[in-house]
């Protein structure tokens, strides 16, 4: 059985069923030929439990950089000493400062994590190739 969200779903499609028409050379309209209507895209079914997805193409997700978390860091570092200042208001400057620095200290490689498992997931679910290592041989050269 569907649930209501389905239901609402199927009825919300019935009711926007649109006409197809062109407008010839003189300005009039011309109703479209069966096998000319633009086909509406195709539903991918997913799972066993009969889930559908629109085909859609998704957000690329760029592999995860140290470079990328330091902006973060840039941004919420700020963020993060505000948010002890009205917290921690009986603590001194030193011990804010020092709060913060810790919760950095934990942020910054959590947030690397984070990125690394989203990036290992995309491609896993796009089943594209993961880029080339970068990484040096033992005399200093690229592979």
């Amino acid at each position: 059985m569907p649930s209501r969200k389905q239901r609402r779903r199927r009825l919300k499609e019935r009711r926007h069923e649109y006409e197809y028409v062109y407008v010839d050379e003189e300005g009039r309209e011309v109703e479209v030929a069966e096998e000319d209507e633009p086909k509406a895209p195709a539903r991918d079914q997913k799972g066993a439990g009969g889930r559908r997805t629109a085909a859609r193409g998704g957000r690329r997700i760029e592999p995860p950089s140290w470079s990328r978390v330091g902006k973060r860091g840039i941004f919420f570092g700020p963020v993060m000493f505000i948010l002890i200042n009205l917290l921690g208001h009986k603590l001194s400057i030193a011990a804010r400062i020092y709060q913060t620095v810790l919760l950095l200290a934990l942020f910054l490689p959590f947030s690397y994590l984070m990125d690394s498992l989203m990036y290992r997931q995309y491609l896993k679910r796009t089943g594209a190739a993961p880029p080339p290592s970068r990484r040096r041989g033992s005399n200093g050269r690229a592979p």
